[in-house]
């Protein structure tokens, strides 16, 4: 199975927060490495490799969100164009001139984001982004009448925009944050599947993180795993970014360190990192909150978690890009982790 192929899949297929449904299937069919597979009412996708040796053995849960941004149709205007408010933290600035696909009720419809020509702004205009109710959609409906044939009110947009190759192993595309990390979860589960390993590994796609890490309360609430694993995207260096906010690309995920970070779990994933010679980078957190690593930690009586970071550069926009190789390096750092765990080092995690 070629992971980075399912991840250009992912990338590619619409998922907006609390629509993510269309790629439960794609994930099932790229993870065969997994023993059981199945979704809570919520809709994340739980992908079960189970350990060996005798029960109970540890429980290790792995999250990542499947979900992406989107936008939503809020008016339909007499003219026929499409007026639209976001779903999650779209960055406005980059959304004038996108092609979109408008997922009506007959089906999915290509249209464009215009506003205002800079020609005929007023003055003090042009040196402005455009504002969000300035913007609208344009699928060439001929008015309102014909437009409400295909559209509705509520139906969902997303960003029209195929993945491509940059130099090397790297990658630019929508919906990286947080597919990247889904893929991590496959190249780990591959990496499983040729080494042995005590704790039964559950591999959760979570939904709905963009708009409340809510996936990731519900099915960490259901799993009940002694520790947990949150996979996000992080900052990528890019010019204009001071260096200590950012992690390198091409030098391995960023492994967290911060209050939503267990100091045992921190300090072994350093250790294997080092042992089984994986680049990383350390990436400090004092502000933990906006991941799924917030939401593994306080479910039910508390859980041990750690984050790692996949490094990506222009995070929220349509262009987000990374180095393929830090995905593949994330997988590995954490089949190895997996692969050491016993039941001594998960009853040590109750003390510091």
């Amino acid at each position: 199975m070629d992971v980075k192929q399912v991840f250009r899949t992912l990338s590619e297929a619409p998922g907006v927060s609390g629509y993510e449904h269309n790629l439960v299937e794609l994930i099932k069919q790229g993870c065969p490495w997994a023993d059981e597979v199945r979704t809570d009412k919520l809709g994340n996708l739980i992908m079960l490799k189970r350990g060996q040796g005798p029960e109970p053995r540890p429980k290790v849960m792995l999250a990542a969100h499947m979900d992406e941004i989107g936008l939503i149709i809020t008016d339909i205007e007499k003219e026929g164009f499409l007026r639209f408010s976001t779903i999650g933290g779209f960055d406005q600035r980059v959304l004038l001139a996108q092609e979109v696909v408008v997922h009506g009720r007959q089906g999915a419809l290509s249209g464009v984001i215009g506003a205002k020509p800079p020609h005929i702004q007023a003055p003090g205009e042009q040196s402005k982004a455009v504002k969000m109710e300035d913007l609208f959609i344009d699928a060439g409906f001929a008015g309102r009448e014909e437009a409400e044939q295909f559209v509705q009110i509520g139906d969902l947009v997303t960003i029209k925009r195929p993945v491509t190759e940059l130099q090397g192993s790297f990658l630019a595309g929508k919906a990286f944050d947080d597919r990247a990390g889904v893929a991590a979860i496959l190249e780990c589960f591959q990496v499983l599947s040729t080494v042995a390993h005590q704790a039964d590994v559950y591999g959760v796609a979570t939904v709905q993180e963009e708009v409340g890490l809510r996936g990731a309360v519900t099915s960490t609430y259901g799993i009940v795993p002694d520790i947990g694993i949150a996979i996000d995207v992080g900052f990528g260096d890019s010019p204009g970014l001071p260096e200590t906010d950012t992690i390198k690309l091409s030098q391995g995920p960023g492994i967290a360190i911060g209050p939503h970070v267990h100091p045992k779990l921190h300090n072994r994933m350093v250790e294997v990192a080092k042992e089984w010679n994986i680049s990383y980078s350390l990436d400090p957190s004092p502000y933990p909150g906006g991941t799924d690593a917030y939401a593994m930690q306080v479910a039910r009586a508390g859980v041990a978690t750690i984050l790692l970071s996949i490094p990506l550069r222009y995070m929220h926009t349509p262009v987000e890009t990374l180095d393929y190789q830090d995905i593949k390096s994330t997988g590995r750092l954490m089949a190895m982790f997996i692969a050491g765990l016993d039941h001594e080092f998960v009853e040590g995690l109750t003390c510091f």
